[in-house]
């Protein structure tokens, strides 16, 4: 029989929920989220020859991501004034009739406006599981619940490729839309019998100016880097235009969110010392992420002549690797509640792992790709979701929504600048060449290299982290008036 159980929530209130259930349908609506960032692109040939509008067809995927990041920070707020299981409910509808519409286009401008909407629905799909699992599970558990919700993100990474060809195949684009709407249907019911986070007594107005602001300084944002280099020069008049645009609006979100009175991202989290170095450090972890496994199964494709299923299967020794650390790691985490070293760690591994991906050559077998992708997986396992966890239980409860929207926020943003930005190094690589799978082949593993640098600012920020982190104990202590160790343990 499916557990339910009832005890005090942060606030004072009581939770009852049914939590298999609810952790099935949230994670379910978090898989489906992962899963549309990646299950398009291996049907863009098919789309274009069905609509056209060739010219445009990277929009069907980058429309996409512009929606789901711009609108990410905005539903931890959102659902503080309105519940958890309301906003989600109301996310998933929104993506699951966005995903209709954009399974019926008739022309290209029809499937990039349906993908925008359904990046907007997208945006609550990863946020709202990663803060009510938190709320649901004891604090203890949150590395293990967290380390889930990591495997989701790895397996949708991997399983969309995979399952995007094998629906174009069998039964034409469409129905790679269309498929979302009975799971999305599914996962809608399930947190809406299961779910019972109490709505937060607060009535607070909702920061609109700042959520205004923040969406439109992300898309000027990712606009640069999805265009610079590619459609316009990094020097040209738009672009430098563009990231003028981005730092005026972000100095005007800053400027607003110290005078409002709830504001959508208030400035006391970068106060935090956990933080205020967790926030950059997911993000330059999202830009490593985006830059290596977009690229990785073109890779593959152009090195060895791999099919897009057989890259996609290829793939396999970072997504095993990924949830087998993920796993165990965490709850060794969560006990102890001693994350710097293994965050240092994994920051160590993923450096190695760019290292080796930059010396990489077609001439290789595939056994030593699979080798530098067990490294891979092995890096980020020890990072991503232990990254949310110490933003979480750095967090006082009030608070809790706030950074765990920002995490996720930073994260997608910089998932997405990666990919675009690693994108613009591999033209510019492959410009004045001959092209073809030879030069791609050889030119991927140099751009890569270029996450070394990157790779190594995440080390600096792990080291820089407190010992332990955990502000459940902080908060007590001060409570007792004895004041906190100034590593932050009890």
């Amino acid at each position: 029989m499916a557990e339910t159980t009832t005890h005090p929530a942060p606030g004072g209130s009581a939770i009852t929920r049914n939590v298999p259930l609810a952790t099935v349908g949230l994670l379910l609506g978090m898989l489906l989220s992962a899963l549309d960032q990646t299950v398009v692109a291996i049907a863009l040939p098919d789309i274009a020859a069905d609509l056209g509008g060739l010219d445009g067809i990277g929009w069907v995927i980058t429309s996409y991501l512009l929606g789901s990041a711009a609108t990410a920070v905005f539903y931890g707020r959102l659902s503080d004034r309105f519940g958890r299981r309301a906003v989600f409910i109301t996310a998933i509808a929104i993506f699951i009739v966005a995903s209709a519409l954009s399974g019926a286009a008739q022309s290209m401008v029809q499937l990039i406006a349906a993908r925008s909407l359904q990046g907007i629905g997208a945006g609550a799909l990863f946020v709202l599981p990663t803060i009510a699992l938190s709320e649901i599970y004891p604090q203890h558990l949150r590395s293990r619940i967290q380390g889930a919700t990591g495997a989701v993100f790895a397996v949708a990474t991997v399983l969309g490729p995979l399952a995007g060809g094998a629906i174009t195949d069998l039964v034409g684009w469409r129905w790679i839309f269309y498929i979302n709407l009975p799971l999305g249907l599914l996962s809608m019911v399930l947190v809406a019998l299961a779910l019972r986070v109490p709505t937060p007594a607060s009535k607070e107005r909702i920061d609109f100016a700042g959520a205004g602001l923040i969406v439109a300084a992300t898309v000027s944002a990712l606009l640069v880097a999805e265009w610079g280099g590619r459609t316009y020069a990094w020097g040209s008049g738009p672009i430098i235009g563009l990231a003028g645009i981005a730092l005026l609006l972000l100095a005007l979100f800053v400027w607003w969110e110290r005078r409002a009175a709830a504001p959508l991202l208030p400035l006391a989290l970068f106060t935090n010392p956990t933080l205020r170095i967790t926030l950059p450090a997911t993000a330059v972890l999202g830009a490593l992420l985006g830059g290596s496994i977009v690229y990785l199964p073109t890779y593959l494709q152009t090195a060895y002549g791999m099919g897009a299923t057989v890259a996609g299967l290829a793939l396999n020794p970072y997504v095993l690797t990924f949830m087998a650390v993920s796993f165990l790691a965490g709850p060794r985490l969560g006990t102890s509640g001693r994350f710097r070293r293994y965050l240092v760690s994994g920051a160590l591994v993923v450096t190695l792992a760019f290292a080796l991906l930059g010396l990489l050559d077609p001439s290789m077998s595939y056994v030593v790709v699979a080798l530098v992708l067990v490294v891979m997986g092995a890096g980020f396992g020890l990072l991503m979701q232990n990254l949310v966890v110490i933003a979480q239980n750095a967090s006082s409860a009030k608070d809790l929504a706030a950074a765990s929207s920002a995490v996720v926020y930073v994260r997608g943003l910089g998932l997405a600048l990666g990919a675009a930005v690693f994108g613009s190094l591999l033209v510019r690589q492959l410009e004045g060449g001959e092209g073809g799978p030879e030069a791609t082949a050889l030119a991927i593993p140099q751009v890569l290299a270029w996450g070394i640098p990157l790779a190594v600012v995440l080390v600096v920020l792990m080291a820089a982290l407190p010992r332990t982190v955990d502000q459940r104990e902080t908060e007590a202590t001060d409570n007792s008036g004895e004041a906190p160790r100034p590593d932050g343990s009890a």
